[in-house]
Parts: C-alpha cells; structure tokens; sequence
C-alpha cells in the first residue's frame, strides 16, 4: 500500500514550519530583550534555556490557530477544505456493517444507556449494531450493569453485551478482545466512551467518509462538551469546544493523511486496526494505558490514512465535574504519554508518527519548565537580576502578553470566528452574551492553568520514583467539593503559592506585581475547587446564561 506524502502536503508543512520558525525567532527575541541588558546572571542563563523548552508547544499552538482561524474564515466548507472524503462522501444507507462500541467499567447505566438509545433509535438496523463491552469486575455493580442492559435491550435485537472476567490490557485490550471474537461480518465499529454521545446524522456522516476513501482507516470527528450544570465544565468546555476547533483545522490541513486519533467518537476500519494496533507491554512490562495515539501510528506506517473531521457537529462527551477530577483525569493523560518516551525509537514509524508522539509528551512537558520559570525568576529578583532598573519592563510585559496569546490563540481564534460570523453567534445568544462568556472563561482559566501546571509538575517529578499510573474510574456525577478535600488535593500548590509570593514581595513591588496572576491561581486554588463546583455558584451561572452553548439555548449548530 502506498504510504508516500503528496507534494501538496510537503508544501504545507514546509509553510507551516517557516510559521513555527518565525513565531519561535519573535519570542526569544522578546526573551533576551528581557534579559539581555545588565548583563547575564546565572539565574537569567537557566530561565532562558527553560523558556527555549516551552517554545515549540506555544509556536505550534499559535500556528495551528492562525492556519486555523483563516481557514475558518475564507473557505466556504472548511471541514470538507482538509478532509476529501467529506467532498466524496455519497448520500444513502451505507454498503458496509457497523458496530457502536462503548467500554464501560463501573459505570452509571442509567446515564449511559439514555444516548445510546437516542442513537440506535435513529440508524438502520440492519447496517448498525450496539456492543456494550463491560470491564466491570464481577459483584453487585457488574450485576446491576448487566441487569440495566437487558431491559435497555428488551425491544432493541441488535443491542449484545458481553462483559470480560479480566481488565486485560485496559481500554486497547477491551476493544482488541471485541475485534477477535465478536466482530465476524463486521466492516467498521464506532468507538464510543461511556460519557460520549453521538448523533445519527453524525455516525452515517462518518461512516459515509469512511466508504469514500477504501484508504482510510479511522475518521476522527471534532467533539464538543455535553450542556453541563456545574460550574467547572460548564467554563471549561465553553473555551475548550471554541479552541478545538480552530487547533484541529489548522492541524488537519497540514498533518493530512497522518492525522491523530483520540480514541472515541471515531469510525474505524476493522480489518487494518485489527491486523495493526495490536499493542503488547512495554519494555518495563506496564501496559500502555494513551493507546490511541499509538495506534494512529501503527496505521500512518503501514500506509493507512488517519484523517481528522474537524466539526463537532453532533459528537460530544461530558467532562469531569470539578477540578479535582479533572485534574485526576489530567494525571493519568500525563502518565499515558510519557510512556510514549519509550516508544519513538520504534523502527518503521513516519516522521509524523514520531511528531505526533512528541507532540503528546510536549503537551505535558512544558509544565516543569514553566514552574521552573516561575521559582528561577523568584531567585533572580531576590539575587536583584530582576525587577531592577536594567530590566526593560515594557519589553518584559510583550513577552509576557506574547507568550500568553500563543499559549491561548486556539480559543483566541475561536473566540475570533463566532464574533466575525454574525449567525454563529446568534447560536450562542449573541454577540453580547458569546463576549461575556468567553471574559468568564478567560478569567476562569487564568485562574486555573498555574495551579494544574503545578499538579502536573509534581506528578511528573514523581514519575521517576515509581508513582504508578492506572485506569481507575472517572466520577462523572456532579457533586460539591468540600473544603477539606479540596484543601487535601491542593494544598500543595498552595503552599507553592505562599512560598514564592513572599519570595517576589521581598525583591520588588513589581516583581510581585508581574507574578500576581501567576501567584493568585497557586494561592486560590483550594477555593477556586471549592467554588467551581458550588451548586449554588453553578446555578447562578446558568441563570445568568453565562457560557450558554448552543445545545442549552436551543440552537443547536447544524
């Protein structure tokens, strides 16, 4: 099978790449206008080689948003300007045999079952059918799972369950084990997590997609946070869902045929997944536990195309309820990708399969280096090399205000696009509304990065030392956050907070001035946990209609 890159792609990247170089050459210009002047101290050296570390994350955040964003703008269908099948795809019932397959493990099926039956409800039966693949332990729960199924399935003859005695090589094995025994007569399957939900026009858009191209192996599609009544993922997926959008187009456009895969809410072709991506333990004898991205890999090698659909147009998932959970869930996404660190010296991998692997461990790398920032910049100032008269405090606010717009330009780019399309953001409310929203999410953000960076920091300090990485359940209820277990989970960020609060407050007023927003996050993150999961809070936002999507508003984006 041939697994060349056309000339149009190689364009695209080259462009790209001058993209990146150009916006990585502006901020270290900025960086040594900064600390240049009065000479280097050693602290100034260490900051610097820091900062170089977290360049390619924030060049290659602001490149996929300006590639993005002008897509979104100029093309007349953007999805179908970086994905041909969409172009090609042919209307009517599909020639091919479907599974919707969702791996569940101590779950709430009564929150489970409801969108799937919304889905089957609405797919031919004869070309679609549902597998429940269980990794629940025996005992009451898996009892009760099974029992919840049955009922759902009394009058659905194309719903099966089955449920494995062993949690064998987690999510990947779960859905390999399916493939091995229970797929005969099948073509595709659509991967679905137990908070997923996906409508019918979605799945026949998909696999219509998939029937275009016989080359194509998986179609991801674009997913957007589900309606949610607490505060926290009520804030989080509003910027989320915007910057997703314009990332995944810019990104789609010149990674083409070598696309990602994000394990869920995408269609699959049986066979080559089947033959290809199955994963075996790593080296130390640990599972991989961020399998998907291993296995876009395996396909992009063996010539098979991964594309991206980059609309979320009927594809959404819920979102952990606070930010303890979240930040749990964050954890165990670090620790999945930095096992990718023992496999980029696999033999047979592209040099986009090998990036995408780097670019999921830059995505939790960066966090070390940006706390490192933070306590050198501390030792700096109180050693007198910062906030003193050599230092140029209108070029040290650029970098600051430069480093934070390409850290956050998907969402800014996204935020850009509703406000520049008078009837998208009618969907959202209106301009108004769509503007206060995103200062809500912009606030709430700034609020919470530093302090997840910090937990990130630590856990990846830990890593080395045997902290162990599972796939526990996710608590998807919402629920409210007491002080005391908020106190247990981030008491250390805090006290990060305190310790260098007093460290900038000695050296200068402004040097603790320009740290305030850092600082304030490591300072409130007790409350800030406490708060985004108040129910009272919670209410008061959606009274307010603050960061309202679409699907709560009634005007859902076709």
């Amino acid at each position: 099978m041939d697994g060349g890159v056309s000339e149009s792609i190689i364009l695209r990247r080259a462009a790209f790449l001058c993209l990146v170089l150009a916006i990585t050459a502006g901020l270290v210009a900025l960086a040594v206008a900064v600390l240049a002047p009065g000479g280097w101290t050693g602290w100034e050296v260490l900051i610097l080689a820091c900062f170089l570390g977290t360049i390619p994350w924030s060049a290659l955040s602001a490149a996929n948003a300006l590639v993005g964003l002008a897509i979104l703008l100029g093309a007349k269908d953007p999805p179908a300007a970086v994905l041909p099948a969409l172009r090609a795809a042919r209307p009517g019932p599909p020639r091919g045999r479907t599974a919707i397959a969702i791996c569940v493990r101590n779950e709430d099926m009564a929150a489970v079952l409801p969108p799937l039956g919304r889905l089957m409800d609405g797919l031919p039966a004869d070309r679609f059918a549902l597998w429940v693949l269980s990794d629940t332990p025996a005992g009451p729960v898996a009892e009760a799972e099974e029992a919840a199924f049955r009922a759902f399935a009394r009058d659905r003859p194309c719903a099966h369950y089955r449920r494995r005695a062993v949690n064998e090589g987690f999510k990947a094995g779960n859905v390999m084990d399916f493939l091995d025994h229970h797929a005969a007569g099948l073509d595709y399957f659509l991967c679905l997590d137990a908070d997923s939900e996906m409508t019918p026009q979605a799945v026949l858009r998909l696999v219509a997609c998939l029937e275009a191209d016989e080359r194509l192996a998986i179609v991801q599609q674009l997913i957007h946070g589900r309606p949610a009544t607490a505060a926290f993922p009520r804030l989080f997926q509003f910027g989320m869902r915007q910057g997703m959008r314009a990332w995944a187009m810019g990104q789609a456009w010149w990674q083409g045929d070598e696309g990602p895969y994000w394990g869920h809410n995408a269609i699959i072709r049986i066979a080559p997944f089947r033959e290809l991506c199955r994963l075996g333990p790593l080296p130390d004898g640990s599972r991989i536990l961020s399998h998907d991205q291993v296995e876009a890999t395996r396909l992009h090698a063996a010539g098979w195309k991964v594309r991206v659909l980059p609309d979320d147009t009927g594809s959404a998932e819920g979102n952990p309820p606070t930010f303890g959970d979240f930040v749990t869930r964050d954890l165990r996404w670090a620790g999945g990708n930095m096992q990718y660190l023992a496999l980029l010296r696999l033999p047979g991998l592209t040099p986009m399969a090998r990036w995408q692997l780097v670019q999921a461990i830059l995505l939790f790398l960066g966090a070390p280096l940006w706390c490192a920032i933070l306590v050198l910049a501390a030792a700096n100032a109180l050693a007198g090399g910062g906030g003193g008269a050599a230092t140029p405090t209108g070029a040290l606010v650029a970098l600051l205000a430069a480093t934070w717009a390409c850290h956050y330009a998907p969402k800014l780019a996204g935020y850009a696009e509703v406000l520049l399309k008078p009837a998208l953001a009618a969907r959202h409310g209106g301009r108004a509304a769509f503007a206060r929203g995103a200062a809500a999410e912009i606030a709430f953000t700034t609020l919470m990065e530093p302090a997840r960076l910090m937990a990130q920091t630590l856990f990846l300090l830990a890593l080395p030392f045997g902290l162990k990485v599972g796939w526990a359940p996710q608590n998807r209820a919402d629920r409210g956050v007491t002080w005391a277990d908020a106190a247990r989970q981030f008491w250390p960020p805090t006290l990060a907070g305190i310790v260098l609060t007093v460290a900038f407050a000695v050296a200068s007023p402004l040097a603790l001035l320009l740290a305030l927003p850092v600082l304030a996050s490591l300072l409130l993150a007790v409350p800030f946990a406490v708060v985004t999961a108040d129910p009272a809070f919670s209410a008061w936002l959606r009274r307010a209609g603050i960061c309202a999507l679409p699907e709560e508003i009634g005007t859902p984006i076709r």
